[in-house]
Order: structure tokens, then C-alpha cells, then sequence
């Protein structure tokens, strides 16, 4: 067998490697693991969809049995087609956002020229988003365009979705907008 100079000094490193690595005691038998019990372990496991970005990143959300409804824990879905159990910074972040004391869980409305918040109702709140909804559209529909042609239409108001959204919930929120008129119908993945 001919060896070089080059293979002599690779074969030679490769043999003080491995010896250096056998001295300290490195086993390769098999490893029996004992696992910790986890505080998610008689939690309730459910899929969802990381809100931040339009990448749709998969979760498990691990949530209390108590009745509470708790967030506990949440994680990459190893099984997601997108993410294989990764998750960014904010995506590992997701639990903070759902148990935070200074979230927000009422709606709140500044009147015009106002310098406070105050709570109203979600009815109120719903009302007067559906109300300012209708009188924009009413007040900037056009049925025909400068040519004539029927377009059935309005360019005051615009839609950017989100990715928190999955394919049925754009279709029936994109089906909305459309049946309302709406041309400026964007999502947060082109933006």
C-alpha cells in the first residue's frame, strides 16, 4: 500500500484522536435515560399556530387540567411540516404572552381629542367597529368606474390578515372582505 505524506498525517491524526478521546473515559454502550417527571405531564396537549410572523410556525400549548384553562407551557411541534419543533425567540416567548399580568383583556377606546383609555363593552365596542365599518362603505362605493364599468367597490378601507390564520379562516375572511367590496385585501407574509 503506497501513502503519502498528506494520508500519513491524517491516518496518524485521526489514530492520537481517537486515543486521546478513549483516555478520557468516554463510554459508547448504549445509555439507559431515566426521565424527569414534567410538570406538563397530565396536561392537555393542542396544536396551534405561532402569531407572530406569516412562516406559521407549529406549537403544542400545554394547559392545565384544573378547570382554569392555564397556559403552562409552550413548544415547537417536533411534527409540524415548517418548523420540526423549532421555534424563534418570540415564538419561544408565546407562554409570557398568554400569562401576563398587564395584558389587555377588555376593550378600551380613547374618544376623539381624549388624553385617556376607558373600558367599554365587547358589544359596544363590536357595534361601533361594524357601524364605522357600514358608514365608510356607504359613503366611498362605487358601483361603475370612470369607464362605465360596473366594479362594485370601495378603496377606503384595506385588510392586512394575519398568519395566525389558517387556509379555512382566510377563505371565509377573504370571502368577507370581497362580498364587502374590499380591493386592498393584504397579508402580513407580502408586507
Amino acid at each position: 500500500m503506497k501513502v503519502d505524506r498528506r494520508q500519513f498525517m491524517q491516518i496518524s491524526g485521526a489514530a492520537a484522536a481517537g486515543l486521546a478521546v478513549s483516555g478520557l473515559g468516554f463510554d459508547l454502550k448504549p445509555v439507559k435515560v431515566h426521565a424527569q417527571l414534567l410538570k406538563t405531564q397530565y396536561a392537555k396537549e393542542t396544536t396551534s399556530i405561532c402569531p407572530y410572523c406569516a412562516v406559521g410556525c407549529g406549537l403544542i400549548v400545554h394547559t392545565s387540567r384544573k378547570g382554569d384553562g392555564r397556559v403552562i407551557n409552550i413548544e415547537g411541534d417536533p411534527e409540524h411540516v415548517i418548523n420540526r419543533g423549532t421555534l424563534c425567540s418570540k415564538g419561544a416567548s408565546l407562554a409570557q404572552l398568554t400569562e401576563n399580568e398587564a395584558r389587555i383583556t377588555e376593550p378600551l377606546y380613547r374618544a376623539p381629542n381624549s388624553d385617556h383609555w376607558q373600558k367599554v363593552s365587547w358589544d359596544w365596542a363590536l357595534s361601533e367597529i361594524a357601524a364605522r365599518i357600514q358608514k365608510t362603505r356607504d359613503a366611498s362605493f362605487e358601483t361603475k368606474n370612470a369607464k362605465g364599468q360596473v366594479v362594485n367597490r370601495t378603496t377606503a378601507i384595506a385588510s392586512t390578515g394575519s398568519a395566525a390564520m389558517d387556509n379555512e379562516e382566510c377563505w371565509i375572511y377573504q370571502s368577507l372582505l370581497r362580498a364587502m367590496g374590499l380591493v386592498y385585501v393584504e397579508h402580513q407574509a407580502r408586507i
